[in-house]
């Protein structure tokens, strides 16, 4: 079981069970928007990567602090960014259709002392065309976290925990409606 809470501990619960997971440091400028949104510092290294780590999203359990949930997107159809409203703590992506249950879990509101072993030490980095600095990281792991999604996905799809999810309710919808920020909105990230 692995924790997670926002920073000021309004917002938590738990990662129920072990089971399939990546951890991916993306580098895209859409991961670095999200980060400015918040204006969390912490949630960016210093080549604008963010550490995620993906999980099915039935795993998720809330132990209180729900009603501080919030979700924004950077366009109409883009990811869903879930994050906490009482102290803007980044919280996770995910995809519009809920079908595709998986989040992707920043790593500001996970347990830092046992990331490594509750999911690795393996960590892949991808969009890094977006990352910020000279010395660019370079690209690794794309194809092994690309299965490992794909399992991720299917297997909810195939069992059908992709309707046990926390975030989505029965019709498909999310929990709460999300803020959809405008092109000037976006441009000024």
């Amino acid at each position: 079981m692995h924790k997670f809470q926002c920073k000021c501990g309004a917002l938590g619960g738990y990662i129920q069970n072990t089971g399939i997971s990546n951890r991916i440091i993306c580098y895209c400028a859409d991961c670095q928007a999200f980060a400015n949104f918040l204006g969390g510092d912490d949630v960016v290294d210093g080549h604008g990567g963010t550490e995620i780590v993906q999980i099915a999203q039935h795993r998720l359990k809330f132990s209180h602090g729900k009603e501080h949930l919030a979700v924004m997107r950077l366009r109409p159809n883009g990811l869903f960014r879930w994050y906490a409203s009482c102290c803007n703590t980044a919280f996770g992506n995910t995809l519009g259709n809920p079908k595709l249950s998986f989040i992707g879990l920043i790593h500001s509101c996970l347990d830092q002392s046992a990331m490594d072993a509750d999911f690795g030490k393996d960590i892949a980095q991808v969009n890094i065309e977006s990352a910020i600095g000279e010395a660019k990281p370079k690209q690794k792991g794309l194809a092994g976290i690309l299965l490992r999604f794909l399992r991720i996905v299917l297997s909810g799809r195939f069992f059908g925990t992709y309707k046990q999810s926390p975030l989505f309710n029965d019709a498909g919808m999310p929990v709460i409606e999300p803020r959809i920020l405008s092109s000037q909105e976006r441009s000024s990230l």
